[in-house]
Formats: structure tokens, sequence, C-alpha cells
């Protein structure tokens, strides 16, 4: 590399980092404030700097530059003595402690106009001064400045040029103003002030106009105010007049009538000062009108049509009459729409203006036509007979009464009278007018008047029983009935239908009642016709109630009921089974219910029947007959105390009591089964058979059957002798009387030998073919059937070959007695 090219790099590498330098040193720097001969300016801070020094330097001006210092902590300062309205280069520099320049930053401002004076201040309106200053150099617009006194009040106002005003001030008050120059740098300091005071308020005027050649003007006083004037002047007239008062109200006399004035009001101050000016015109009221003429024109609508001469100054009329009817125009003429009828009245006409009305015009008479009546009605003081009646009219010399009914017939009644009688039918409406008469003629419309005479009685009524307790009533319509009411006497006239239809049901009635029912036709118009006759009708009879059942025998009950229906009545009691229905009847209690077969259940229940029908059923009443007795009974000894009876099933029954009764004793058993063993049975007795079936709810039958006697009693004490021959004697004794035969059986190794022994008889001997045999011995009576009881205990005996009255021993068990 040459020196020349090494000279150049390091003359590039120099001027980088001059830049690089540059750029890290460069300082921001602003302009915040700026007057006439100062501008404050700020700048960002630079790290390593000891102080800073501002240049304020003048462009294009051969003005020297000013400059300042500043310590490092400072970033605001001012620079003074400049020149006003003057661009300035103002350049901010970092310096270390040998004053070397660090960095820097610069920019361009201009200072403020130079401060204005002002030449004068004057006050032309209560609420605003205005400020007359001289002009300066460069300035583009100005700031007007004002304060009061008392440091309450401060405001600023911009204007482009003297002289400027300021608005919004308090009326008589003094305030200190000044004025400011501004430029694009900003604005000069304020001027040295001056003070000017506003002047007094305008008295607010308030004017009216009593008559029409006056004005009356009046207003509140004016504070600071000493004296007021006012100036009239006529309009369109160049003649002012003038007047000074220190009172607060005058009066303008001596006017024209419907003339409009215009008044200033102007108040002065203590210094001869003239405060503002308020103006208001006023216009006098008009001149009395003059009527011309009245016309009264009837028709449907009535008018009156008034004409006047027109007087000056008025906008519109008003025209009234005595009893209050009004019209109003702007032309000579008006109509008063409607006109009332039977008038004698006058009329006037007044002018008005905006200051209110004139004197009344002189009084006109006019009559109208009578009116119709407003209380016409038609009265009926008996049936048929009816009149239309109204009230008499002022005015009306006669009445013509129009009466038209629904059938086309019209009447005519020509009277001065004030009632029209006329005949009137039952069902009806009348439609009558009234129209009063005079010498004016009458009115062409007279309220028409509704009458409807009560709907007539209906005709073809029947009443006819629907149920036990209700009445379905029927009836032909009546022309001009609105609705029917149905009452009935005996219900306290309570209205049990309210209907438009001719038919109705009274229902929830009494049983067994005569009900008189009565069916009134009504209208609205008209109301309800009270003459129509009752109609009598029964309803049906009251339902007996069961009151007890009571056996009477074994298929007959007797049944207790009431009788709530009067005489006549008959009584139909029905007893009703799953199979089978009993009944039985009368007009009194009690009555039998027959042939009921027992063991069977009813469901019993009584109506009442009459001429006029049939009642409700009453309540039922269960009825349960006796359970049937066994049809046999069948009793066999089972020994000679015990007894088995059995029998057939009862039906109903559930459980039986079997009974054995005899006067010597009495057995029985209570049993579910159709069988039972009976104890405690004495032989040889006869017994009454009895039988209780009982129902599962208790009731219980008594049945009887043929008697039962117990077989004979078995013999006791049963020896036995060996006789001289080979024979064995048998000998017992008997319970009590008895008459049976009885039968001897010995059974033995030797064979079995019998024997008989006639009734009445207690022995009986037997040949033995073998001796010394052992023999079981019974010995059992025959009953009256032939047959032998097979229930007598048997012994066993031994018997020895031995000699005559030889004991014969007795064998029991292990033991043997002789």
């Amino acid at each position: 590399m040459g020196p020349a090219r090494l000279k150049m790099l390091k003359l590039l590498l120099l001027f980088t980092f001059t830049q690089i330098c540059a750029a890290q040193n460069e300082i921001t720097l602003s302009v915040y404030t700026v007057t006439s001969k100062s501008m404050t300016v700020q700048w960002t801070r630079q790290a390593d700097a000891s102080s800073y020094r501002i240049t304020a330097t003048p462009k294009n001006s051969p003005d020297s530059s000013v400059f300042t210092h500043f310590s490092s902590n400072t970033m605001m300062g001012s620079v003074n003595s400049l020149s006003p309205n003057t661009v300035y280069t103002m350049q901010v520099e970092a310096l270390d402690n040998d004053l070397k320049v660090l960095g820097s930053g610069e920019t361009e401002e201009i200072t403020a106009p130079e401060v204005p004076s002002i030449l004068q201040a004057y006050s032309k309106t209560s609420q605003s001064i205005t400020v007359e200053f001289k002009e300066v150099p460069g300035a583009n617009s100005y700031i007007l400045r004002a304060e009061s006194l008392t440091g309450d009040y401060f405001d600023e106002m911009p204007v482009d040029k003297s002289p400027g005003t300021v608005e919004g001030l308090d009326s008589y008050t003094v305030y200190k103003l000044s004025v400011l120059s501004v430029n694009v740098g900003g604005r000069s300091q304020p001027s040295y002030p001056i003070e000017a005071r506003t002047v007094v308020e305008a008295p607010i005027l308030n004017t009216t106009s009593l008559t029409n050649n006056t004005i009356h003007v009046g207003w509140e006083p004016v504070e600071h105010a000493v004296l007021y004037t006012l100036c009239i002047i006529e309009e369109g007239s160049n003649v002012l007049t003038k007047i000074n008062t220190t009172d607060t109200e005058h009066i303008f006399d001596d006017l024209k009538a419907g003339t409009n004035y215009c008044i200033t009001g102007t108040a002065w101050d203590s210094d001869s000062l003239a405060g503002d000016g308020h103006n208001i015109c006023q216009v006098t009221r008009p001149a009395d009108p003059e009527l011309i003429d009245v016309f009264v024109m009837p028709g449907r609508v009535a008018e009156m049509s008034v004409f006047w001469i027109v007087v000056f100054g008025a906008d519109f009329y008003t025209v009234e009459t005595s009893n209050g009817l009004m019209c109003n125009s702007s032309v000579n003429f008006c109509y008063i729409v409607p006109v009332d009828c039977g008038l004698n009245q006058s009329v006037t006409v007044t002018a008005y203006n905006k200051a209110g009305p004139s004197n009344p015009s002189p009084s006109a008479s006019f009559i109208t036509w009578p009116c119709p009546p407003n209380d016409t009605r038609v009265e009926e003081p008996e049936t048929s007979n009816c009149s239309v009646v109204w009230g008499g009219m002022p005015l009306a010399e006669y009445y013509m009464v129009y009466i038209k009914s629904d059938d086309g017939v019209e009447k005519v009644c020509n009277t001065t009278e004030t009632t029209c009688p006329f005949f009137c039918m039952c069902g009806f409406t009348y439609i009558s007018s009234v129209f009063p008469y005079n010498s004016a003629g009458s009115n062409l419309y007279s309220p028409m008047v509704s009458y409807t005479t009560v709907p007539c009685c209906p005709q073809g009524i029947t009443i006819k029983l629907v149920s036990t307790e209700t009445l379905e009533i029927t009836w032909d319509p009546v022309t001009g009935a609105d609705l029917y009411e149905t009452t009935a006497a005996e219900t306290g006239d309570v209205i049990h239908c309210n209907d438009t239809a001719s038919v109705c049901a009274l229902s929830d009635l009494n049983c067994d009642t005569s009900y008189s029912v009565t069916i009134t036709p009504c209208n609205d118009l008209r109301g309800c016709n009270t003459t129509c006759k009752p109609h009598v009708q029964d309803t049906a009879p009251c339902a007996p109630e069961i009151l007890s059942i009571t056996q009477f025998n074994s298929t007959t009950y007797k049944v207790q009921f009431t009788t709530p229906n009067r005489g006549n009545t008959d009584y139909i009691i029905t007893a009703r089974g799953s199979q089978d229905t009993h009944t039985c009847r009368g007009t009194d209690s009690p009555c039998e219910l027959t042939q009921l077969p027992c063991g069977s259940s009813y469901e019993v229940m009584g109506v009442a029947s009459s001429s006029i029908g049939q009642s409700l059923p009453g309540y039922n009443m269960p009825l349960e007959t006796g359970p049937c007795c066994p049809l046999s009974v069948n009793v066999t000894q089972v020994t000679q105390a015990m007894s088995n009876m059995s029998w057939t099933p009862g039906k109903g029954a559930r459980t039986f009591i079997a009974s054995l009764e005899a006067p010597r004793g009495h057995a029985s058993c209570h049993t579910q089964d159709t069988h039972c063993l009976v104890g405690c049975v004495t032989c040889g007795t006869k017994y009454s058979v009895h039988m209780e079936a009982i129902s599962s709810t208790g009731h219980q039958s008594e049945c009887q059957y043929s008697g039962f006697s117990t077989s004979a009693c078995c013999p006791t004490n049963i020896k036995l002798q060996r006789q001289k021959d080979t024979s064995i004697k048998v000998m017992w004794r008997t319970l009590g009387s008895s008459n049976n035969s009885h039968v001897v059986e010995l059974y033995g190794t030797g064979g079995n030998l019998t024997c008989t022994a006639p009734a009445g008889t207690r022995f009986c001997n037997v040949t033995e073919n073998t001796c010394g045999d052992v023999y079981t011995v019974q010995v059992a009576p025959v009953g009256n059937d032939g047959v032998k009881v097979s229930f007598c205990q048997a012994k066993m005996y031994s018997v020895p070959c031995i000699g005559n009255n030889v004991n014969i021993l007795v064998i029991h068990g292990n033991r043997t007695e002789g």
C-alpha cells in the first residue's frame, strides 16, 4: 500500500469517527416561552457536561448575539435583552471544566411584538367597555385583558385591531384594562393598565293601554340611576315627544285610538352618563265599533248573523250575546252557530288588538223560537192508559205532539196543555215528539222519546217434571220481551232463570212440594210485567229412609221406614239380591218382606210413588237372612257316654252348634265342620236334637230335628256260677229300669257259647261241653231295632270243673278275684 493511499485511509477514518462523535454529542433544544425581549428554552441533559451556554443570535439583523451560562443541573433557562419581533437562532452548548464544547443543539424562534399602549377606554353599554390602543409592528392580533378591582373577575378577549370591546361585564362597575400584542412567537407583556367603568343598565319598560287614547309605561328602579328619559313617537311619524322624570312610571295621553307607538327609555347616572337604551312598542286600544244589523236564521242547526262597522287599529272582533254565545271575526260580520232556542236576548260587538278590547258597542235585541222540552216522558198510571207529558217551555204558545207505534199508526195532538193522552197496548214501542210553537215558528228538531210498554204475559205455558226435583217450563215467545225471569214463590222469589230463551229449568227444588211458578217477561226499556199469573206444579215425592229391618220368622222380615210425604203416597220397599228380588208396598210403615230364602244377602231400599211421579231411591240398607239349617242330622252312639253327630251343609252357615237335650242332661259341640263328637251322653235316654247355624256376620238360625234315644245301659256286676250239671249261670245287674233283652256271649278255648235273656231277666244259662276253660264274657242289651249294643265291655273269666256253687274266678290282668 502506497503512502498516498494510506493517507487517504487515515482521513476517511477520522471523518467517520468525527461523525459518530457528533451524533453521540447532539443536544435537543426547544423554546418554552417568548416575550417581547426574552426567550425561555429547555434542553436535554449531557452526561459529562459541567455547564451549559445559551447563545441568542439575531437573524437578518445587525444586533450582536446575547448569551448566558447555566450550571450542569439546569435544563431550562431564559435569555433577556432581546429585540422585539426579531427572529433569533437559539444555540445550547454543553461545556466541560475547561469550557471545551462536548455537544450542542440549536433552534429558531421569533420574539413577541412590542408592548402596545392604550389611548382611551369608554363604556357604550352596561355590559361592555371599548378600548382604543396604538397598534405595533409585527403584531398579528391583540389580547384585551379586563380585571375587576376586587379580583373576582379576570378575562382575556382576542381582537384583530384597535379598537376592541370587552363583553360580558357587570353594569356600573370599574375594571382595570390592558392590551397584549401577539405574533407567531407568542404574546408581549401587558400594556400599562388603565381603569374604566361600565354605564348603568337600561330601564326595562312595561307598557299597557288601558283606554283607546292612553299608554301607561312602568319600570323597576335602576341601580345607580338618578334620572330617566322617555321618548315616544307614533309609527310612521317624525314627531318625537321626550320627557325626563325621576319616577318609575308615566302615562302618555291624548293618543290616537288603534295606533302603534314606540317608546325608548334611558337611565342616567350621577356623572350625567347615559346608560343603555330600551325600546318597546305599544298599540292603543281600538275605537268602539257600531252594530248595523242582527239576523236569526232558522234551520236544523240555527245560526245568527251579526254585522258592524269596522274601526281603525282592530285586529279582530268578538260578538257576544247576553246569554254567553260568542263568535270571532277579522272582518265586519260573523255567525253564531248554533243559536239557542227560546231566547229573548241582546248582542254586542267588541274590537280587539294587542292592547286589549275596546268598549262594547251598544246592544241590539233579538228573539228565537221556543225550545223543545227536554223532559218529555211517557207515563202509564194504568195498564194501556198512557200519556205524553212534558214541562212548559218559555215563549211557547201551543204544542204539536206526534205519537207513532210499532205498527205504523200515528196520532197527532194539538194542545196548549202539557199532556197528551193515548191508548197503549202491551208489548208495543211508541215514539213521541213535542214541538212548541210561537210567532217565530218552531224548531225543526225535537227530541224523540221512545216508550216501550211492558211485554204481554206469555201463553202456552207447559210445566213438566223432568226429574224428581227439577221442573222444565216452556212457553211461547212474547213480542217485545228481551228476556224472561222465572221465579217460584216457595223459593223466596229468587230468579232461577234470567234468559232470552223461552225455556227454563228449576232445579234443586224440594221434593213433595207444590211450586207456584211465574214467568215474568222483561225488556230493557220498560222493565218487567209483574201482572202475570203463577202456575202450580208439584215435584216428585221424597225418598223414604229405611230405619230398621227385623226378622219376623224364618222367611219374613219387617221393614220400618220414614214416610216424609203427604198422604196418598205409595211406598215400595225392594230387597234386591244377586238372584232374586222381593217387594212389599203400602202407604204407611212398616212393610213385610216375605218368602226370603235363608242364607241370602239383599240390598233393601225404598221409593215413594204418587200421581206426580216416583221419588229418587232411598239409601240402601243391607239385609242378610239367617243361614239355612242342614237338611238332615245323623246321631250315632259311639260309646255308652259319647255320640257322633253329622249333618249336611247349610247355605250361608259358617259354624254350627249341635246339641242333644234331655231332662237328665245336655250335650253340645261348636264346630266349623259338618260333624262332631258329643260327650256326657246318658245311656237309655231320649234326647231332642237341636242345631244352631251361624253365618260369618253372626246371624243365627235355630234348627229342630227328630229326637234321638241312646242305647240301653250296659249291665254291671257280671258274675258266673257253675251249676250242678255242666251249665254256667251268667248273672248281672242293670242300671235303671231296663225292658231290653240281653245277649250273653262267651268266647274261649272250649268254644263259643251264647244265650239270650228275655226282657226283665238278669241272668242266662249256657251249656258247656268241657270244663276248666277260660272265657271272655260280654253281656249286652238288645236295642229296640233288634241290634245288640256293641260297645259293652267284655271280661275274661276262668271256670273250674267243680260242683255246684263254686265261685268262678274273674281274671283282671295280673290279679284274680273270687
